[in-house]
């Protein structure tokens, strides 16, 4: 089944299922958008220009957020929290008059109850602190303990700073085994860099 988004294409950004995306949005054709899902279904799809052009070409999966939390200023901007529902496919890209770009979509089918084995825990685990430690993170690895395989991997995956094709392609990743297995190496890649290079990246 498809159906029709507005879009909010944001290079570095990108959301998954059941995880949230503080937004502050300003330009006013997402002030637009914003107000228009506010008014029908609260949900705007997340996903990235594959460069920095006005209408830029769009990858090719997104995720669907839907607006949990709103705050609205004076002026008319907004402060959000987007909940991720489900990865988006991008069928095509509809021709509109709105001021923001809408498209066709369909929804991605998660895998279900996902895990990985104490081994490969214990192995992201130990490849995660080389990485904190090289960047200079500090990080509370007794909540991470806490954390359900899904939640770490996902969640990682949305906050690491890498470059927007490493993203992407986390958030392209089939399943939550192939997701950790590259974000293993994307963290051993970006690891070796210094972490004051913003030149670094794998486009």
């Amino acid at each position: 089944m498809s159906l029709r988004l507005s879009i909010f294409p944001l290079t570095g950004a990108i959301l998954f299922p059941d995880l949230q995306l503080p937004l502050h949005i300003f330009e006013p054709r997402y002030r637009a958008m914003v107000g228009d899902a506010l008014a029908r279904d609260r949900l705007i799809g997340m996903i990235q220009p594959t460069d920095s052009l006005e209408s830029a070409p769009l990858y090719n999966i997104g995720c669907v957020g839907k607006i949990d939390d709103v705050e609205t200023s004076e002026d008319g901007r907004y402060n959000i929290v987007l909940t991720g529902a489900a990865r988006f496919r991008v069928i095509r890209e509809l021709d509109v008059t709105t001021p923001f770009r809408q498209v066709e979509a369909e929804l991605i089918e998660e895998p279900e109850e996902e895990f990985l084995t104490l081994g490969e825990r214990a192995s992201f685990e130990h490849e995660a602190r080389k990485f904190a430690d090289s960047q200079g993170y500090a990080i509370d690895w007794d909540s991470v303990a806490r954390l359900d395989d899904v939640s770490l991997i996902n969640g990682v995956s949305q906050i690491a700073p890498f470059d927007a094709a490493a993203k992407q392609a986390l958030l392209e990743a089939p399943n939550l085994r192939e997701r950790c297995d590259l974000l293993v190496q994307l963290m051993e890649f970006f690891g070796k860099s210094d972490p004051d290079d913003e030149h670094v990246t794998l486009q």
